[in-house]
C-alpha cells in the first residue's frame, strides 16, 4: 500500500505537473473512473455468481436425469453421466429399431 509520504509527494508532483487548476478536475476524473471500475467488478462478480448458480442447477438436474434411467450417479462428473445417458438412449433406439427386448 501506498503510505503517508508517498502520498504526499504524489501530490506535490501532480501539483506541480498539471498547476492548482487542473488538479481537481484530474480528481474528479479519476474518482469517476474508479466508480466505474468498481461497478464493473461488481456487476462481473454477479455475473458470474448466477453463471454458476445455473451450471450447479445443470448438473443437479442431469444428476436426477441419471438416477431415475437407473444409473449410478455417485462420484461421476455430469460430463461422466451426459456420455452415460446418451448410451442408455441409442441402446434403447437400437433396441426398439431392430426389435429386440
Amino acid at each position: 500500500m501506498i503510505g503517508t509520504q508517498e502520498l504526499v509527494l504524489i501530490l506535490i508532483a501532480a501539483l506541480f505537473l498539471f498547476g492548482p487548476t487542473k488538479l481537481p478536475e484530474l480528481a474528479q476524473s479519476l474518482g469517476k473512473a474508479v466508480g466505474e471500475f468498481k461497478r464493473a467488478q461488481i456487476e462481473t462478480e454477479r455475473d458470474l455468481r448466477g453463471a454458476n448458480r445455473l451450471l450447479n442447477d445443470k448438473d443437479i438436474k442431469i444428476h436426477n436425469l441419471a438416477i431415475e434411467m437407473g444409473l449410478d450417479a455417485q462420484n461421476k462428473t455430469p460430463e461422466q453421466l451426459v456420455e452415460e445417458i446418451r448410451s442408455r438412449i441409442k441402446d434403447k433406439d437400437l433396441t426398439v429399431k431392430t426389435g429386440s427386448t
